[in-house]
This record gives structure tokens, C-alpha cells and sequence, in this order.
């Protein structure tokens, strides 16, 4: 019994010295429970939506305050143009309108019965239907309140941008390509140069004429033409299998795509260059890009519902940015001049993470 019991104080005494085994033990558990608690919920807090009260009177005012009581919404009051309304949809500022017309108390009074417009994005459609849900509940609860005394109407007018039909293609496609050129191109290129390492072809590749920064190139090249050939296999199904529009252009969307496999694979030449077997930059590259980009990119769980602090690290993921970017352009039919922040976010990403690659990348092994 005291040899058991002193096999099992070492066994304790390992874990406790390995700081990665730790990590795994009392960090993953953490990290799991805090980024799923705030994601796994069918509730959506502060939605930015717009509030165009053309009425300007007591009805459409006692319904403006229920809005503002629920935290589900941040409330814009600006008196936006049907026009200027879809222009805020497709620059993604807002995600719900609701439009009270000028003679809404009028026809309340003297109909008994008024119209509410509902205009929603329904580029993420479960989101759409969500929002929509709680403006109608709101509005059919103070139609109750009404009702005691006079059987007024209140019906609302919905409007689905964008998507009419509710297809889970819009929101499902462009999500699905960022993971997975996200996850292929990290994977792979991860490996390359350990793998070099490994097998002791590195030192004849350093000791030859060719320029050892085009070592880093070469081993990208590959992987950029079997991604672009991913992606159009990608495309193909989703249109011709999924009934996926392409609203936008096809050759802006293949370079968008481009520049986030070109970002992909600067951070997979990173992790293969900081790493010593292929084994870890496997796993680095798996467990470090793929939960959080299933996670934080928003086409699983709106951002909204998180908090600050990991909406703010989900502005480090490349596919949340390349997300919006296909949705824009796929969905919304939108050009470069409505894409160019998310572009130039991409741009200096790939910048940044091949800068490092190359200062990382060791002339001679150690």
C-alpha cells in the first residue's frame, strides 16, 4: 500500500511540474465553460436596430419605451429614409428597423386598427426571426393593455432583406468557408518547414544558392492553388447543390478569398517556424485556430451575446473579417467601396504575421 501510495504522490508530483498538463487540466475547462456559456443561448442582447418614429405621438412613444426597457436592443431614433434604412442594412450598422408611420395614432383612433413596419437582415436569418419575435411581443402586449377598453389592432408589416426565403444557406456557406480555408491552410502549412526539420532536409535547403526566404514562399505556393481549387469546389456545390446566390462579383469574392488563404498561411508558416515537431504544430494550429473561429466568428453565435472583452478577441480572428466580406458580397451584392475596412483589416494581418514569420524563420537549425 505505501508503494501504491508513494507511485501516486510522483504521478502528482509530474503533473504539478508540467505547466503544460496543467494547462490542459484547469485551463481548457475554463476557457470552454466561459466561451460556450455566453455563446450557447437562443437569446440575443443588444442588437443594434433603428427606430423611425414618423408618428411622433403618444402611442408610438409608450411602444418606444417598451423597446428601450428590453436589453435585447441598442436604439438608434435617427429618421432615416426608406433608402438610407437599406443603406444601413447592407453597412451592417444595423440589424433590425421598425417604422412607425405618420398617422399611426390617427388610424388607431379613429380605425381601431394601425400599421408597424418590420424590417429585418435576414442574411442571418435565425437572428432575423429572432429580433422580429420580440418586436412583435412587444407590440402585441401593449395591444393587450389597449384591448381592455377598445378592441384596437396593431399589425405588423415584416420585411426580410436580402433573404425573403429565410434559407439557412446564407448564413451556413459563408461560414463554413472560413473554416474550413481558415483550418486547411493552417494545418498544412504548419508542417511544412518542421517537417523539413525533421527529416534534415532543412540544412541542405540553407546550405544551397537558394535564397532561404523563398524557402517560406515555396512552401506556401502549394497550398495558395489547392485552396483556390477548395474554394471553387466550395462554390460550385453551394450554388448548383445549395441554391447559394452570388449577388456580388465572382472575381471580388475570389480575391477576398485569396488574401484570407495568403493570411492563413502566414500564420501556419509562423506556428511552423516557432515549433519543433509536427506533432505540436498540429495541434497548436487544431486547437488553437478552430474553436475559436467556430466560436468567434459569428455565423454560430452572434457576437452580441458576448462579452467585451471576447468581442474584442474576436477581432483577431481573420475568418470573422473574411465572413462579413463574403456575406457582403455574396449575399448583399455589395462592391469593394462597402468592403475595404474589412479588407484592409485582412491586409495588414497577412502583413504583420509575415513580417514575424520571416524575422522568426532561423538561417541556421539549432
Amino acid at each position: 500500500m505505501l508503494q501504491f501510495l508513494s507511485f501516486v504522490r510522483k504521478e502528482f508530483y509530474h503533473v504539478f511540474r508540467d505547466k503544460k498538463t496543467l494547462l490542459m487540466l484547469f485551463g481548457m475547462p475554463i476557457v470552454q465553460i466561459v466561451l460556450f456559456g455566453f455563446a450557447l443561448t437562443n437569446e440575443i442582447k443588444n442588437s443594434k436596430i433603428v427606430i423611425c418614429d414618423y408618428a411622433k405621438d403618444a402611442a408610438s412613444q409608450q411602444i418606444i419605451n417598451k423597446i428601450e426597457i428590453s436589453n435585447n436592443f441598442e436604439i438608434d431614433r435617427a429618421l432615416l429614409s426608406h433608402s438610407q434604412i437599406e443603406e444601413a442594412f447592407k453597412s451592417g450598422k444595423i440589424k433590425l428597423a421598425v417604422v412607425f408611420p405618420a398617422n399611426f395614432r390617427s388610424d388607431l383612433l379613429h380605425l381601431n386598427k394601425a400599421q408597424i413596419q418590420i424590417i429585418a437582415d435576414a442574411s442571418d436569418p435565425n437572428t432575423a426571426t429572432t429580433l422580429t419575435n420580440y418586436i412583435t411581443s412587444i407590440v402585441m402586449d401593449y395591444q393587450r393593455s389597449l384591448a381592455a377598453a377598445v378592441p384596437y389592432q396593431i399589425s405588423t408589416e415584416i420585411r426580410m432583406l436580402f433573404n425573403p426565403e429565410l434559407k439557412g444557406t446564407t448564413n451556413f456557406v459563408p461560414g463554413v468557408m472560413a473554416l474550413v480555408l481558415t483550418l486547411i491552410c493552417v494545418m498544412m502549412t504548419s508542417v511544412s518547414i518542421v517537417r523539413e526539420k525533421e527529416r534534415g532536409t532543412m540544412e541542405i535547403l540553407l546550405v544551397s544558392p537558394f535564397n532561404p526566404f523563398l524557402v517560406i514562399i515555396s512552401k506556401a505556393v502549394p497550398y495558395l492553388v489547392l485552396s483556390l481549387v477548395n474554394l471553387t469546389v466550395i462554390l460550385l456545390l453551394s450554388v448548383y447543390m445549395l441554391d447559394m446566390p452570388i449577388n456580388g462579383s465572382v472575381l471580388l469574392l475570389f480575391a477576398e478569398s485569396t488574401l484570407l488563404i495568403i493570411t492563413a498561411l502566414s500564420l501556419g508558416l509562423l506556428i511552423s517556424n516557432v515549433t519543433s515537431s509536427q506533432q505540436v504544430a498540429m495541434l497548436i494550429s487544431l486547437m488553437g485556430m478552430m474553436l475559436p473561429t467556430m466560436i468567434l466568428t459569428g455565423f454560430m453565435f452572434p457576437l452580441e451575446n458576448m462579452p467585451l472583452p471576447l468581442q474584442v478577441m474576436s477581432n483577431t480572428i481573420p475568418a470573422k473579417w473574411y465572413y462579413i466580406i463574403v456575406k457582403s458580397i455574396m449575399i448583399k451584392g455589395l462592391g469593394f467601396a462597402s468592403i475595404w475596412k474589412e479588407t484592409l483589416v485582412l491586409s495588414c494581418m497577412t502583413v504583420f504575421l509575415l513580417i514575424v514569420s520571416f524575422k522568426r524563420f532561423k538561417i541556421r537549425l539549432e
